[in-house]
């Protein structure tokens, strides 16, 4: 017979925030990815109002990146927001649940519900993935509740801004360029180590050590994924000293007369790592600091794609 008992996960937290500022969070699942540590990217698949089908990638370990598509259905008075993992994974037979959202004494009650039933024959990891779900679960609603909370500090600390620029030739040629971190070193001049691992298809980890236009350098741990051809996405998962989050991706667009390739950076400055740049350092210091330093590399690396994918069109 199969296992059809069903387990529940539940977990809640009060935030002081207004209900709408916390649901607005969790509905933004692309922006999500700045501030939940684990999140990598989303993709919207689909979007009819009241109901999303999303695309999810996270890691879920120093190494390692988890995918899964889930359905999102809002309710008609925005109180609750449930979702169902397409195609549950091994040791899921089914996974499913709910925020729910109620305002309680000028703060909103949030909980957090996931719901499951376990394939045939993985009974018995249901205390284990019980506890995995509840934890992974009072994660997310940290997150949440830092972010409500501080909504106002986190718009003036994080910095996000987009260069783009116009390639002659080819779709292909300019993403292979920019994917294809193992050539890095030769093909880039501020990259001056870079060790890469491929776990999977379309995605990447690589420890990076750069130098910047200032003469300065610092090493960095990141996690890439494609969406081939038409983004890479990229996360900092171990930070230089200024920053507390650095998200970004390089998008490509065909257009009949060639390509819109552009560099999108998110930053997060951190208030504490201020001094780095210099005593009496402001925020608004760092914020230029960071669109000029971020802004010089990711163009440059541009130019450099456009470079090799016009010489290859033969333009």
């Amino acid at each position: 017979m199969p296992n059809t008992q069903q387990y529940s996960v539940r977990d809640e937290v009060h935030v002081a925030a207004p209900l709408e500022q916390v649901r607005s969070l969790v509905e933004d699942v692309t922006g999500w990815t700045q501030l939940h540590t684990p999140a990598v990217h989303a993709e919207i698949l689909s979007d009819t109002g009241a109901e999303r089908l999303v695309r999810h990638w996270a890691v879920t370990g120093r190494d390692s990146v988890r995918t899964w598509t889930a359905r999102r259905t809002r309710a008609a008075d925005g109180s609750r927001i449930s979702f169902v993992h397409e195609e549950a994974e091994a040791p899921f037979a089914s996974l499913g649940g709910a925020w729910t959202f109620q305002e309680q004494d000028g703060k909103t009650l949030v909980e957090m519900r996931h719901d499951f039933t376990l394939a045939e024959g993985e009974e018995g990891l249901a205390d284990e993935v019980s506890t995995r779900l509840r934890t992974g679960a009072r994660d997310y609603l940290r997150t949440l509740g830092h972010a409500a909370e501080n909504r106002e500090e986190l718009n003036r600390l994080i910095i996000s801004f987009t260069d783009s620029l116009f390639i002659a030739g080819n779709i292909k040629d300019a993403y292979d360029y920019l994917w294809e971190a193992d050539k890095w070193e030769e093909r880039i001049p501020h990259i001056a180590k870079l060790d890469l691992e491929e776990p999977a298809p379309g995605v990447q980890f690589f420890d990076m050590l750069t130098s910047t236009p200032d003469g300065s350098s610092h090493r960095t741990r990141s996690v890439r994924v494609t969406v081939e051809p038409d983004i890479i996405v990229y996360k900092q998962t171990e930070l230089p000293a200024l920053l507390d989050g650095h998200t970004g991706h390089w998008r490509f667009a065909q257009t009949p007369e060639g390509v819109i390739a552009e560099a999108r950076h998110t930053a997060t400055i951190k208030p504490s790592a201020l001094h780095i740049l210099g005593e009496g350092t402001t925020v608004l210091d760092a914020r230029k600091y960071l669109r000029r330093v971020l802004s010089a590399n990711s163009v440059s690396n541009l130019r450099l794609a456009k470079a090799y994918a016009e010489e290859r069109a033969g333009v």
